[in-house]
C-alpha cells in the first residue's frame, strides 16, 4: 500500500471552547518498533478528549498532542517486530491520543479485531469504554456474578458498557441518570433500575433496592459531593472505584463511615498506564468479552456521527449531555 505523505487532522489551535478545534495538513505518522499505522474509518469521542480541549488534560509524554483516544479502521503498515497483525487487517485501537486523524499510529498491542458484525464505526466505540470498564469493574474492583453494581452516569459511554458488561457477567446493576428517557436506556440495556438523581436520592433508592444492604460496587465519575454519598450507598466490604470526577477531585470525607463498613476507595486513570498494562486487558477483552460482542449479548449504542471535520459539533454535542451512546466521528 502507497501511502500519502499527509493527511487531515483535527488539532487544538488553542484551549476554548469546541470552536478551537480546527482541521489541519499534517504529516503522516510513521509507527515505531512494535506498533502499527492505522487508516483511520471512525474515531470515538470520548470525555478525556473534551477536558484536554480545554487544556487540563495533556498527554503523556511521547504521544500525539491531537485528541483522541479510540479508532477503528485497516492497517496501513506494520512498524519492525510487529507479528501479529498484517496490512489490510481491520482493527480497533486504544490510542494515548491522535485519533481524530485519517491516520494514527497505535502499539500493536492494544489493536483488537473488528468483532463480526460491525461495521468500522460501531467498532471505533468500543476500545476506550471497554478497556476502562474492564481494567476498573473486573480487575481492580473484582465484580462478581450475584453482586450489585452501582453505575453512575448510566447512558455514558462508560456507563452503558458497565450496565452491558456487568450484566453479561452475572451481575445485578442499578444505574443513575437524569431523565425518564434516560433511565429507561438503562433498563433497555440491563439495568435492573434506572435512578432518576434529579428527581430521588440516589443513596435511598440503592438502600431500598438491595434491603437495606447497599451496592457491592460503585463505579463513579463525578467526584465532588458523590464521594461521601457514595459511601453512604456501599454494602459492607463494598469497593468504590473513581475513574473521574466532574463533580471536583477535592472532596471532605467521614473516614469513620470507611473504616466502619471496610470500603474499599480506589481509582485510577488508563491513558498514562504502560503499554504491556493495556495489551493485558486487550487479551482479556478478545477472550472474555469480544465473543459477547459477536453473539449479540453486548452491542454498542451510538448516539451520533459527525464527519471528521464536524469535531467542534461533536464536542458540542458531548457537551451538552442529551447524548445517549458513543459519539463517534467518521474520517
Amino acid at each position: 500500500m502507497t501511502l500519502p505523505e499527509t493527511m487531515t487532522a483535527i488539532e487544538i489551535s488553542t484551549p476554548g471552547a469546541p470552536d478551537v478545534l480546527r482541521a489541519a495538513t499534517l504529516p503522516v505518522p510513521t509507527p515505531a518498533p512494535g506498533e502499527v499505522l492505522i487508516a483511520v474509518r471512525a474515531a470515538g469521542i470520548n470525555r478525556p478528549d473534551v477536558i484536554q480541549r480545554k487544556g487540563a488534560y495533556p498527554p503523556p509524554p511521547g504521544a500525539s498532542p491531537l485528541p483522541g483516544l479510540e479508532v477503528a479502521g485497516e492497517i496501513a503498515a506494520v512498524g519492525a517486530g510487529v507479528t501479529e497483525w498484517r496490512t489490510g487487517d481491520a482493527v480497533c485501537a486504544l490510542l494515548a491520543g491522535g485519533g481524530y486523524a485519517q491516520y494514527a499510529a497505535a502499539p500493536a498491542g492494544q489493536c483488537l479485531p473488528v468483532p463480526k458484525g460491525l461495521s468500522m464505526t460501531e467498532a471505533a466505540s468500543l476500545p476506550e469504554t471497554f478497556f476502562t470498564v474492564w481494567s476498573n469493574l473486573f480487575d481492580r474492583a473484582h465484580l462478581q456474578g450475584g453482586e450489585t453494581l452501582l453505575v453512575h452516569g448510566g447512558t455514558s459511554g462508560i456507563g452503558i458498557t458497565a450496565i452491558q458488561m456487568a450484566s453479561a457477567f452475572g451481575a445485578r446493576v442499578l444505574a443513575t441518570a437524569g431523565s425518564a428517557e434516560k433511565c429507561a436506556a438503562c433498563v433497555e440495556l440491563g439495568a435492573a433500575q434506572g435512578i432518576n438523581y434529579k428527581e430521588t436520592d440516589f443513596v435511598e433508592a440503592v438502600r431500598e433496592a438491595t434491603n437495606g444492604k447497599g451496592a457491592d460496587v460503585i463505579l463513579d465519575m463525578v467526584g465532588g459531593d458523590y464521594v461521601a454519598r457514595n459511601l453512604k450507598a456501599c454494602a459492607a466490604d463494598g469497593r468504590i472505584v473513581q475513574i473521574a470526577f466532574l463533580g471536583g477531585s477535592k472532596v471532605t470525607l467521614d473516614l469513620m463511615a470507611l473504616m466502619r463498613n471496610r470500603i474499599t476507595l480506589t481509582g485510577s486513570t488508563l491513558r498514562p498506564r504502560e503499554v504491556a498494562f493495556k495489551a493485558a486487558i486487550a487479551r482479556n477483552l478478545r477472550e472474555k468479552v469480544w465473543p459477547l460482542i459477536e453473539q449479540g449479548r453486548i452491542r454498542p449504542v451510538i448516539d451520533s456521527v459527525f464527519p471528521l471535520a464536524d469535531a467542534a459539533k461533536a464536542h458540542a454535542r458531548m457537551e451538552s449531555s442529551a447524548h445517549i451512546g458513543k459519539i463517534v466521528l467518521e474520517a
